[in-house]
């Protein structure tokens, strides 16, 4: 007989566990949500933590004007802790301030939110945001593939329960859209044009009736399950998925729809790079060192390759691959684990490898597109007289 035996998480020298690798928003946030929740003391929608203005202010930063708790709610605490008096709030998301904001009324309007996009354009991140600042939660979640059944959206049974008992409401088993219509939450859906056609109809009913029928226990006051006042639903989509499974007209009805673009401002993406990079190598235990003109370079080559024109107008084949904000911030991350653990030259012969690899993901034609790139305006920079480009030009036979 083989056994497994089960590895406890190792303990730091204190006893204490180990940190996770990634917390949800509410909790990595929970200072900046405390703090809100006191210091707009307007209107909200039933159901909300904080107001739709704070819920904006959240996400989109206070534009580094310290806000200031009144005195009356300074005695405020946050799981035991005296709130701050004074508090800038950090912008999270990097986008139109007016996208936030329709999809805040979105919400408010207790409407289906769907966020479509390419990949790589932090849909995800927003849709968290958007739920730990509207009910304080972001772990009502349906990650949506093509496996995802039906009951991932409505309900499904203990069978030892539902053996021993019958039908009960014991053993119904509610799913995390269930559970948010209950309380009066946000549910998210990732990627559900991943889901089958007849899966993903389950919402129909859902968005339009506000209610869920268990037939299963029909004469019972367990029958049907209302929707609390608050509940919604914020959904995510690919572009790049249309075709996989198509959602359906009566669907596409209940959700407004809202597109997040790629960043369109080249600094704000470059200080975005440098922040999410330097998070990742921290959690890897070691220093972000990676110069900003290596950076620079890197997202410069990855909003040509994007486009399809490079920073001068000069035009780029356009590689099938996405060449997102997402696989810059990997891309970048991995310069700085190696500069920090297998420091060997300069960290900028490393990025042609790093390219190559995000490029051959999809179409292996896109190899020769990141060719016709390095023979087009990275040897054109390097003529001009730049020193970055002219090693990177150097570099060409690394992409071999």
């Amino acid at each position: 007989m083989t056994t497994t035996r089960q590895v406890a998480p190792a303990a730091t020298s204190d006893g204490v566990p180990p940190a996770r690798q990634a917390q949800p928003a509410e909790e990595r946030h929970a200072t900046e949500l405390a703090f809100l929740a006191a210091h707009d003391d307007g209107p909200r929608p039933p159901g909300w933590a904080l107001t739709p203005r704070a819920v904006v202010t959240f996400i989109c930063g206070s534009g580094g004007e310290a806000l200031e708790l009144p005195k009356n709610r300074r005695a405020a605490e946050n799981d035991g802790r005296a709130l701050p008096s004074r508090l800038v709030v950090e912008a999270k998301f990097v986008g139109e301030r007016a996208l936030v904001e329709r999809c805040v009324v979105t919400l408010a309007g207790e409407r289906g939110l769907l966020l479509v996009g390419e990949p790589g354009t932090a849909k995800s991140m927003l849709s968290e945001l958007l739920a730990a600042a509207v009910c304080g939660t972001s772990a009502l979640t349906v990650q949506g593939t093509a496996g995802t059944t039906e009951d991932a959206f409505r309900y499904g049974w203990n069978y030892a329960l539902l053996l021993a008992q019958g039908p009960s409401p014991q053993a119904l088993v509610a799913s995390p859209v269930l559970t948010a219509m209950r309380s009066g939450r946000v549910a998210r859906v990732e990627e559900i044009t991943r889901c089958l056609p007849e899966v993903q109809d389950a919402l129909v009913s859902i968005l339009s009736d506000r209610r869920v029928s268990v037939p299963e226990l029909a004469g019972t006051p367990d029958a049907q399950v209302a929707a609390a006042p608050g509940f919604t639903v914020i959904a995510t989509a690919n572009l790049r998925d249309r075709g996989v499974s198509e959602m359906s007209a009566a669907l596409k009805r209940r959700f407004n729809f809202e597109t997040v673009t790629p960043i369109a401002d080249p600094e704000a993406e470059t200080a975005l790079v440098r922040s999410q990079a330097t998070a990742v190598v921290r959690r890897a235990g070691a220093a972000f060192s990676v110069d900003d003109a290596v950076l620079d370079a890197l997202v410069t080559v990855f909003r040509d390759l994007r486009s399809g024109r490079s920073t001068e107008g000069w035009d780029v084949e356009r590689p099938g691959t996405v060449m997102s904000t997402a696989e810059a911030v990997q891309v970048a991350a991995s310069l700085g684990v190696a500069a920090a653990y297998l420091p060997a030259g300069d960290v900028l012969d490393l990025v042609p490898g790093h390219l190559l690899g995000v490029v051959r993901k999809d179409d292996p034609a896109d190899h020769s597109r990141l060719l016709g790139y390095w023979d087009g305006p990275v040897r054109r920079r390097a003529e001009d007289g730049s020193a970055m480009w002219r090693r990177l030009w150097d570099l060409r036979e690394n992409l071999r």
